[in-house]
């Protein structure tokens, strides 16, 4: 056994207290945002949800890390004008979210809705809720969740009422649909204190070091450059994401030939003292993952993420047993019990998260707390638009067990003129919000020249 896998028994002391900590916040988020601005929660404002709308910009003239993205920002009004925003639009993955949203947000107040919600998001596949309609937009979905790791389960899967419970029509919705909501909520219940949401679940960090996260560049000779950029920054390290593994002039090879000869090249070119890792996005069937896994291993790369497809759990088993470097697993997850039976087998070193695949921020910080029970880090994903990264960020800042910003590279294609930009200190960092909520406002005037259309 290596020495990545440390003992749980000695971590468990700590543990307990940081996982019943996260329990309390996620029991009655709006009790413990009153706590923090040192007022009652019947002293709260009026959270009542008047106003359900998706702002629709027209990004064509605009780079898109994710080609699915849409434009669209979701808004859930309050009767005391609180606004809450997240992206709905930011992978394609909620279609009809305001077909769900009206039934279930709208007259209702978000201090009763988020604690029901935190109770109950992410702990499966889908939520779902009683009714014989046909053709819920879940109902079709369970292709889509078992293609990301999760063994989607349709229209079959996912009972468990939650916020759903009681909706007209019947089926089953993704944790997207339910994802989105809460963090709008989170954002109106940071606004609504005057606090941004990391210092709602109890984060002390005012900052978290970043590295650089490459695109998939066309060509093997494209990394060097790419990674001494990131370098000369102020990065303190760079992750690798691996185009096709084809250099400009030459025969085709394998790809991950070329993945291997880039993973020397960067190694060679940064130099021995700078962090490194190697994402394949579950490009590798085993055998490949091993021999790119054994060059990671001897030069020293920090870690290894989703090396192979999320669904083989034997595979990343056997893999975590042959190599020395961390493996990062979890994006493709879709609960979290999930999570569990991976880190239970051993199947990861590392637990990685997309926010909206485990239903938004609760969700996200009871993976955080399960994997911190194991000693293990959690690393939420950051990449996509402005407001994506800021939901990850706050994680990783109230997360005692998150220890990078995954900062995409260059900074410059996450920016979008209707809201501030992510940048890094000279030393590497990047900082913690200082506004309320999400913490980067969305200028509506500018987004307002943007604007194709408001779906009500």
């Amino acid at each position: 056994m290596s020495a990545k896998r440390q003992s749980r028994r000695q971590f468990l002391g700590a543990s307990t207290g940081v996982t019943a900590a996260v329990a309390e916040v996620l029991a009655d988020p709006p009790h413990a945002a009153a706590q923090s601005a040192g007022v009652k929660k019947a002293d709260l404002p009026d959270l009542t949800i008047k106003e359900v709308k998706v702002y629709v910009a027209d990004l064509s003239n605009f780079r898109r890390l994710n080609s699915s993205e849409t434009g669209e920002i979701l808004s859930v009004v309050t009767n005391s004008g609180h606004e809450g925003n997240y992206t709905i639009g930011n992978r394609g993955l909620t279609p009809n979210w305001l077909e769900w949203a009206k039934p279930a947000l709208l007259g209702k107040n978000v201090i009763d809705l988020l604690p029901t919600i935190t109770a109950t998001t992410g702990t499966k596949e889908t939520f779902g809720f009683s009714g014989g309609r046909s053709g819920a937009p879940g109902g079709g979905r369970g292709g889509a969740n078992a293609a990301a790791g999760g063994g989607g389960r349709g229209a079959a899967g996912g009972g468990g009422g939650g916020i759903g419970a009681g909706n007209r029509g019947g089926g089953t919705w993704p944790n997207f649909y339910t994802a989105a909501a809460e963090v709008c909520m989170w954002d109106i219940l940071g606004k609504a204190v005057n606090r941004p949401i990391y210092k709602l679940l109890g984060g002390t960090k005012d900052r978290v070091m970043a590295y650089a996260s490459s695109q998939h560049l066309p060509n093997v000779e494209d990394y060097i450059a790419d990674a001494l950029s990131a370098k000369e920054q102020g990065y303190k390290g760079y992750k690798i994401h691996p185009g096709g593994g084809q250099k400009r002039t030459g025969p085709a090879i394998p790809a991950y030939f070329g993945h291997i000869e880039e993973i020397r090249t960067i190694r060679k070119a940064v130099g021995d003292d700078f962090v490194l890792a190697h994402d394949p996005v579950q490009r590798y069937n085993l055998f490949e993952a091993l021999k790119v896994g054994r060059v990671l291993d001897d030069l020293d790369y920090a870690w290894f993420e989703d090396p192979i497809p999320t669904t083989d759990l034997e595979g990343l088993v056997e893999l975590n047993r042959a190599l020395d470097l961390p493996l990062h697993v979890g994006e493709f997850l879709t609960s979290i019990s999930g999570f569990a039976e991976y880190i239970r087998r051993g199947a990861l070193d590392v637990a990685r998260l997309i926010a909206d695949n485990v239903g938004g921020i609760s969700g996200s910080m009871r993976v955080g707390a399960l994997a911190d029970a194991f000693n293990l880090e959690c690393t939420p994903h950051n990449w996509g638009n402005p407001t994506d990264l800021a939901v990850h960020f706050h994680l990783e800042l109230a997360m005692p067990n998150a220890y990078w910003f995954e900062m995409p590279h260059p900074a410059t294609a996450v920016d979008r003129p209707y809201q501030p930009q992510f940048r890094i200190d000279k030393d590497g960092y990047v900082f913690a919000p200082m506004e309320p909520g999400l913490g980067y406002p969305i200028d509506h005037n500018a987004l307002d020249k943007l604007m194709k259309r408001i779906d009500r």
